[in-house]
């Protein structure tokens, strides 16, 4: 059997499963069919592009599981990590970066790697033979869609992923939007005030949401359903649930204070986030959305500070692949029927930049060291990158499987603590403390 490994996809899994591999001593080959054959989201054909936020959330590893997760990455030498701190952004408490650069880091960074080749091109079949990765991403083309689809036997899962509008920094009304981050979020004045904020009054809340409902919205085909993942739900499928959904999710506005009337208190607050290095870009947190775009510019400024926006990126929606991975993979994350096949990323149900990454980094150690003829254990349970692959190689449940963020409900209970809000702080320190633990004696395994 041919010992290249190859890995069909360039996105945030496939860039690191890649780099994993290749510094193990293995010759990679990454198949990636941008710019040849494009997506609706991508306008690159750059590794590592960023289609969604530029944020890889929570960057706290003490208490909070994507911030464990981030921790493990750096300890295991991940490309994304190294890539993401190079090119890191102010953003409170949260990993954001500009996301030209960064992509530009990962493909000079994998480019420069002795051990790896890139060759332009669509992989259309899988393969028969050979060490393989795929991890084409909730982008899958079609034709390899239906190649997965035959061999697995099931119907596709999918659902809808919806991507947030941009606005040009110079079109806010900074009379009006003030800059802070949330609880003074930060340990520099930068990141305290990483964030730009409008308010609201209440009767301008009601207008918003009123605007929001009617709206003209994107209409799914026939054979499409709709069913939206519910960490990346779009603003108007929120608005449906209630009229106060929004103001107690992404437009809450606990944490701030208007600097320009400190005395009134919000009654709800969009927040924007800054997307490139040279804050010009700013994007509108949690504001997905499947808005027709001529109704998205009209309701977007209706948000005081952004009457006169200009958007670099008005918001869009494209269909996620995933497979039904309790069934179909193994705990190598092996595909059982064509065990030369490994998946990594977002198509193995996992969601998030951060998560896919992750699950790239464990491909890549995984089929390397088959590949070098040793058997490599899968990372123990007990840290964040064992619990996320454990839940979806076998912990879910297959009947309703849906694509899962990396959270301390997937890690197992730690003895003798109290459950409970009050209880979450030394609970969450103790589940980060025995991970960190754990993957570091696993790393620690396969130096010797």
């Amino acid at each position: 059997m041919d010992k290249k490994l190859h890995i069909v996809g360039g996105g945030m899994a496939g860039s690191e499963a890649a780099w994993q591999a290749a510094n193990m001593g293995v010759e990679v080959v990454i198949h990636e069919m941008r710019p040849e054959v494009e997506t609706f989201a991508h306008q690159t054909g750059k590794l590592g592009e960023m289609v969604c936020s530029n944020s890889f959330r929570s960057d706290d590893d003490e208490q909070n599981a994507v911030g464990l997760l981030h921790w493990e990455m750096r300890a295991a030498n991940g490309l994304i990590m190294a890539m993401a701190d190079r090119c890191r952004l102010p953003a409170g408490g949260a990993l954001a970066v500009d996301r030209e650069d960064f992509s530009d880091c990962v493909t000079k960074a994998l480019a420069d790697h002795p051990n790896v080749t890139v060759e332009p091109g669509e992989i259309r079949e899988l393969p028969e033979d050979g060490h393989w990765i795929i991890a084409t991403g909730p982008l899958t083309s079609s034709s390899l869609g239906a190649a997965i689809q035959a061999e697995t036997g099931a119907e596709r899962l999918a659902f809808f992923d919806a991507i947030a509008p941009i606005v040009y920094a110079e079109s806010i009304d900074m009379n009006v939007a003030w800059l802070q981050s949330r609880y003074d979020k930060g340990e520099t004045e930068e990141e305290q005030k990483a964030y730009l904020n409008c308010p609201m009054t209440k009767d301008q809340y009601e207008a918003f949401i009123d605007a929001l409902l009617a709206a003209d919205k994107t209409e799914f085909h026939e054979s499409e359903t709709a069913g939206y993942f519910d960490g990346c739900l779009p603003i108007e499928v929120m608005a449906e649930r209630g009229r106060e959904t929004l103001r107690h999710g992404p437009m809450k506005p606990v944490g701030l204070t208007n600097s320009h009337k400190p005395e009134e208190k919000a009654y709800a607050v969009v927040q924007l986030r800054r997307d490139n290095a040279l804050g010009t870009l700013y994007n509108i947190v949690g504001f997905q959305t499947k808005m027709k775009y001529g109704a998205q510019t009209d309701v977007f400024r209706m948000i005081p500070g952004l009457e006169n926006a200009s958007f670099a990126r008005l918001g869009g929606i494209h269909r996620n692949t995933f497979l039904n991975s309790p069934t179909l993979l193994d705990n190598q994350m092996r595909l059982k029927s064509k065990p030369n096949i490994r998946f990594a990323g977002q198509v193995t149900g996992v969601e998030g930049y951060v998560e896919s990454a992750a699950m790239g980094l464990l491909a890549g150690r995984l089929a390397a060291a088959e590949i070098l003829g040793t058997t490599l254990e899968t990372a123990p349970q007990d840290s964040a990158m064992g619990a996320l692959i454990h839940h979806i190689t076998g912990g879910a449940e297959a009947k309703t499987f849906q694509p899962m963020n990396v959270n301390f409900g997937l890690f197992r209970p730690v003895d003798g603590l109290k459950g409970g809000r009050r209880g979450r702080k030394d609970r969450y320190k103790a589940y980060t403390d025995r991970a960190k633990v754990a993957f570091c004696q696993w790393l620690e395994g396969q130096t010797h």
